[in-house]
């Protein structure tokens, strides 16, 4: 992969100034959302939430173990076609990452990327973002790596440094686009088509419909990773909200809603109790859950039909040979 023009702008100084920022109204948001979603019925909390650096941590994990085929799977895909998506998005890209975690599939696309411009990772995860951007910015050191830590579910500025002629492309890898409610994906991909712009591309991982025992197990699997990354949002809630859930009061369980056509993750009450979270009280009781996730499987007609709401114009999509996972590129219209 060769480096692209608009190289030298440091991650470092991106980093600086995307800590300036006040940690108190970062909790003040968490806290108004949390107890928002406890006073619900049924009850819910964002499941943008999981990923402290305990949670980032847990969710690697989850991706290593034998039930989880989504990173396994679409990794295969980005190794085997990469260099056909390099072709079809171009030369001199402005790369746009949602969510990029530990950016380990961005590194395939990278590596076939012909003379791409610049890169801009997004995540709301101080501990994921930053070494993962300085690794790539090691890695790649003609390459403008600009890192952007907020949530992408909200408008987000590009840095000055961004190229502004180059044709832009969206990557949002790993199904996330699964955890939206259809209404609030058609929202989130008609932002992804506004951040691409005219003549851009929007390239995403979407996971496709299959048998249900499949899709339990991939959300439930044995070894306990999964469990312990959804209680790790309780976890968390005690420590930075000083709640007191009583971890060992409450399990993981994972279910398919086939109406729905998707993966619920909840956190069920063994027991009745009453939580504390900040000034007010919650209380639950014997088995009444906690909805955190869902997870929406597509038919790729599916998909397609809703993209194309967005202004969508479907391109080209690769499968893996189980038909399992897709990655499905699009261009703006």
């Amino acid at each position: 992969m060769q480096g692209g023009s608009g190289a030298g702008y440091g991650w470092r100084k991106t980093r600086k100034k995307m800590n300036e920022g006040s940690t108190m109204k970062e909790n003040q948001t968490f806290l108004a959302e949390t107890l928002d979603g406890l006073t619900r019925q049924p009850k819910t909390l964002p499941c943008k939430y999981f990923y402290d650096e305990r949670g980032s941590a847990l969710f690697e994990d989850i991706c290593e173990q034998p039930e989880y085929y989504p990173t396994r799977t679409e990794l295969g895909i980005m190794e085997e076609h990469a260099p056909e998506m390099a072709r079809a998005l171009g030369p001199d890209l402005v790369l746009i990452e949602y969510g990029s975690g530990s950016s380990r599939k961005t590194r395939v696309l990278l590596e076939a990327l012909e003379n791409p411009a610049a890169y801009l990772p997004i995540d709301i995860s101080k501990d994921a973002l930053f070494p993962s951007a300085e690794s790539i910015a090691k890695e790649y050191p003609k390459l403008a790596v600009l890192p952007i830590c907020g949530d992408y579910l909200s408008p987000l500025p590009l840095p000055e440094a961004t190229p502004t002629e180059n044709r832009r492309a969206v990557y949002f890898p790993g199904s996330t686009i699964g955890n939206f409610m259809p209404d609030e994906a058609l929202s989130f991909l008609h932002r992804m088509a506004e951040q691409a712009g005219p003549g851009g591309a929007v390239l995403i991982g979407v996971d496709l419909k299959k048998d249900a025992a499949a899709l339990e197990r991939a959300y439930d699997d044995r070894a306990g990773v999964t469990a312990a990354f959804n209680l790790n949002l309780l976890a968390r809630i005690n420590r930075e909200l000083g709640a007191d859930f009583p971890l060992e009061d409450f399990r993981h369980e994972a279910r398919w809603n086939e109406a729905e056509g998707r993966v619920e993750m909840h956190l069920v009450a063994k027991q009745a109790c009453e939580i504390r979270v900040g000034s007010e009280r919650v209380a639950f009781e014997a088995g009444e859950s906690i909805h955190t996730e869902n997870s929406y499987k597509y038919e790729i007609s599916e998909f397609e039909a809703l993209a194309a709401q967005a202004g969508l114009r479907a391109d080209r999509r690769w499968l893996d040979p189980d038909e399992k996972f897709s990655v499905q590129l699009y261009e703006v219209a």
